[in-house]
């Protein structure tokens, strides 16, 4: 179903038309960034994180808000981190997007590497309080 809405960008208004696709996961949505799939690069290394490593017990997961490549992981693990703080760049169509840490608190794992795709909803770092 399409919806309509009124977008003001620089004192100028637009209406934008867009398809509401849901949340099959059930997960929650932290990024209102439409998402598209983003191929990785042909001559650039495909690492893929191994989904098994991080337990979320504990810890708030930061999750993938949209498919694409990580281009830069700017904490490790035991870093304690401030509320706000860039945990990683992720490049999704041909963007830039800082992830930042929803609240305070300490690194307790990691699954993003740095050249690695990732995909919607797959878990990047997980923040203890």
């Amino acid at each position: 179903m399409l919806r309509k809405f009124r977008v003001k960008l620089n004192e100028k208004e637009y209406v934008v038309e867009m398809e509401e696709i849901g949340n099959p996961e059930g997960l929650p949505f932290e990024s209102a960034a439409p998402t598209a799939s983003v191929a990785p690069a042909a001559s650039a290394p495909v690492v893929t994180p191994s989904k098994a490593n991080v337990s979320t017990e504990g810890g708030t997961p930061i999750v993938a808000p949209m498919p694409g490549n990580i281009l830069d992981v700017n904490v490790s693990v035991g870093d304690k981190v401030e509320m706000n703080q860039v945990l990683l760049v992720l490049e999704a169509m041909k963007m830039e997007n800082n992830i930042v840490a929803p609240h305070a608190g300490t690194v307790v794992a990691i699954d993003a590497v740095k050249g690695s795709t990732i995909d919607v909803g797959q878990t990047m770092i997980v923040i203890a309080a």
